[in-house]
């Protein structure tokens, strides 16, 4: 992300209580002659205005402070204001000035971010170029087909975490955590739903561990890719030491997601026990002492490989 007021409107919306984006409309800038007041803003959205939704039959409104394009544009006292009289039912916020340069039709598509970061000041952005609007919208979770609405926070939220992990992790040792520490990260920064299924948290902790592993890789291999290599084996070589990376990681990854699972659910086994001839099953149940006591029923021993692939339990079982 290397525009600046991209980054910048990122930030803020990282530290806002509340985030809107929206188009600019060809009626908002006036272009089709239409006279509307102010940006609409749905139902849905009253918090970036309110503490409190509208009451029907009633009219309210609020006095904010805009600072536009972190100064690059002229601040306004905008006012928020809930038509509730009547048949009305809707948001605006209206009052940008005559000056005010972001309403023409320059900017019709343009997409605007309006961050509340307190109680009445707030922070706004207007992204004009097909760059920066399409950075924002993968940035911001944004879906494409949408036109105005409320920034996710939780998306941001752990995609912000992510970023910072990397950052602490790097500034203490500037190279991959073990993998145990990484699942451990990873499971720390899911967001999981009140009384999420195993099956859930399993899939959620795999797929947040490998953005967070995608991070560290982006993060350490970034003078690599910039550097360049001097030949084409130094290429290969680097190239196979990150396959290499990923395959040893999603392995190890999917046996400290299940470790956790089976603690959870408070049942009893052992990884990594070793058998006959060295053989280290992934885990077996109830544990390897139990495994090795002869007196042990055997049919209450259980086994099993924690495998990524179909592969890779066919070439374990023959």
């Amino acid at each position: 992300m290397g525009n600046d007021l991209l980054t910048k409107a990122v930030a803020t919306v990282y530290r806002a209580k509340a985030a809107l984006y929206k188009y600019i409309s060809a009626n908002d800038a006036g272009v089709t002659g239409a006279h509307q007041a102010g940006f609409y803003i749905p139902k849905s959205a009253y918090s970036i205005a309110f503490d409190q939704p509208g009451l029907k039959g009633e009219n309210k409104d609020r006095t904010v402070h805009i600072r536009w394009q972190d100064g690059a544009a002229k601040d306004t006292e905008s006012r928020f204001i809930y038509y509730g009289s009547g048949t009305r039912n809707e948001y605006r916020l209206t009052r940008f000035g005559r000056d005010f340069p972001f309403l023409t039709d320059e900017y019709v598509g343009a997409l605007v971010i309006i961050a509340r970061e307190g109680e009445d000041t707030y922070s706004g952005y207007v992204l004009n170029t097909d760059e920066e609007i399409e950075d924002a919208l993968e940035i911001l979770g944004i879906p494409p087909n949408a036109t105005i609405g409320l920034i996710d926070k939780d998306r941001i939220k752990l995609e912000e975490k992510m970023r910072i992990c990397v950052e602490e992790c790097l500034a203490s040792s500037n190279e991959f955590p073990d993998t145990q520490t990484m699942a451990d990260l990873a499971r720390k920064l899911t967001l999981l739903r009140k009384g999420a299924s195993y099956d859930d948290r399993l899939g959620k902790w795999i797929e947040s561990e490998y953005a967070l592993f995608r991070c560290f890789e982006n993060e350490l291999c970034k003078d690599m890719l910039i550097d360049g290599f001097s030949s084409v084996d130094e290429l290969v070589v680097a190239a196979n030491t990150l396959l290499n990376r990923r395959k040893s990681r999603a392995g190890k990854s999917l046996e400290h997601h299940l470790a956790q699972i089976f603690t959870d659910a408070s049942l009893h086994y052992e990884a990594q026990v070793v058998t006959e001839g060295y053989k280290k099953p992934d885990f077996i149940f109830p544990s390897g002492a139990a495994y090795h006591n002869q007196k042990f029923d055997a049919g209450d021993l259980v086994f099993l490989a924690a495998k990524t692939t179909c592969k890779e339990i066919y070439e374990s079982e023959v």
